[in-house]
């Protein structure tokens, strides 16, 4: 049995409606999909794929290799730390003596301006919301703006109760007007949050909302999942559109 194929397993669970996404990525990560379960409200899906040999001797001399660059930055860093700290003491010092004696308080238009990120004043986020669900470019945006605010024009593509509270949902979002049919842009979600969670405002606040309502969503940014592909958001307001 010295040829058996040995395989790495992994288990995935999603929101029902996302299985044929997952399914897709996970394949061209060279997976495969070894059993799908699904229930009410999520699916399970168990992959597999067959183990890579270690090379252990190339592993082996990767390490030796890091150890001496290791060893060479740390005397390098050692021979110019008392520039460089010298160099930030006068730095810090002149900064100080320019620092005016009291700092301006910034207007709402402002605070808005610098804190929320928009397709207007990202060109980073505006690519966003025109690439691919699953392209790396999520998991960039998510890692280096986790916390802050983003603004963008959407509409729902789905809606599912979350477990058995019949009262808070599983939101799935896209940038766009088309709900259920958008095809472009990050897939995000608000996960266990209720209608009262969205922070509704506008001229004509809806007493229920559904897959397709459009809105104007202002959210903080929590992370992205790659497995799922799945970019979670926290719900700041929501203006009817």
């Amino acid at each position: 049995m010295a040829d058996e194929i040995k395989y790495e397993y992994k288990i995935v669970r999603t929101v029902r409606g996302t299985d044929g996404l997952v399914i897709s990525k996970m394949q061209k990560d060279g997976w495969e999909l070894a059993d799908q379960a699904q229930g009410t409200l999520r699916s399970t899906l168990s992959f597999r794929r067959p183990k890579k040999p270690q090379p252990w001797l190339l592993i082996g001399a990767a390490a030796a290799v890091l150890v001496i660059l290791a060893i060479v930055i740390g005397v390098a860093s050692a021979l110019s730390g008392g520039g460089e700290k010298k160099d930030e003491s006068d730095k810090s010092t002149t900064a100080a003596s320019k620092k005016p004696s009291a700092t301006p308080t910034p207007t709402a238009a402002e605070s808005a301006a610098t804190e929320v990120i928009t397709p207007q004043n990202s060109p980073e986020f505006a690519a966003l919301l025109q690439a691919d669900y699953c392209d790396d470019a999520n998991l960039d945006f998510a890692t280096r703006h986790k916390g802050e605010t983003v603004a963008f024009n959407g509409s729902i593509v789905n809606m599912a109760p979350h477990g058995d509270d019949d009262t808070r949902y599983d939101f799935l979002l896209g940038p766009g007007d088309k709900g259920p049919n958008t095809t472009v842009g990050p897939a995000f979600k608000y996960e266990d949050v209720n209608v009262f969670d969205l922070k509704l405002t506008g001229k004509k606040i809806p007493v229920a909302v559904d897959a397709g309502d459009k809105f104007r969503f202002v959210a903080e940014v929590r992370d992205f999942n790659a497995d799922s592909c799945l970019f979670f958001l926290d719900p700041v307001s929501t203006e009817v559109r």
